[in-house]
This record gives C-alpha cells, structure tokens and sequence, in this order.
C-alpha cells in the first residue's frame, strides 16, 4: 500500500519503521529499569549486609558480658564451679553411652 495524496494508509515501510522504533523504545526502558533493579537490589544488600554485621556485634558483647560473669562467679565459688562441672559432664557422659 502506498501512500498518496488523498490516502493517508501508511505504506509498509513505514509501518516496519515504527515498529522498529517502538522495539526500540522499549529494549531501552527495559535496560533501564534492568539498572534501576540492580541498583536497588545492590543497596537493599548492603542494609542487610549492614544489619547483619550491628547484630554481629551486638552478640559479641552479649556473649563477652557472659563470659565475665562466668569467670567472676568461678573466681568467687571454686568448689561450686567444680561440682557444677564434674556433674555436667557425668550427665554428658551418661546420655552418651546409652547400651
């Protein structure tokens, strides 16, 4: 179909041109919005990555604190700390060496 003067029927060139613009047009919002995921993802990651490590450090100092207040407490109760041991691990050996 051409075009003529008094018909306005785009001619098939015409019409494969606009496709291909339109092709065109919307591999580039997809590159765009390709970057606009990676981006987002990329810093949703790093909050985590964040998150996770104040957590990290949060536990550190919980676990130090316990520790101190487990090296005081056998410090100020020897004997204690020991019974407390021995029947510990006599309670570990027995469910262990079920027969």
């Amino acid at each position: 179909m051409t075009t003529t003067g008094k018909d306005k029927t785009p001619t098939r060139e015409q019409e494969v041109d606009a496709g291909k613009e339109s092709v065109l047009a919307a591999y580039n919002n997809l590159l765009e919005a390709t970057e606009h995921f990676k981006h987002a993802a990329k810093a949703a990651g790093l909050d985590l990555k964040t998150e996770a490590a104040d957590q990290m450090l949060k536990g550190r100092k919980k676990a130090d604190a316990l520790g101190q207040q487990a090296s005081d407490y056998v410090h100020e109760k020897p004997l204690a700390s020991l019974g407390i041991a021995f029947f510990t691990g006599f309670l570990f050996a027995q469910l262990l060496n079920k027969k």
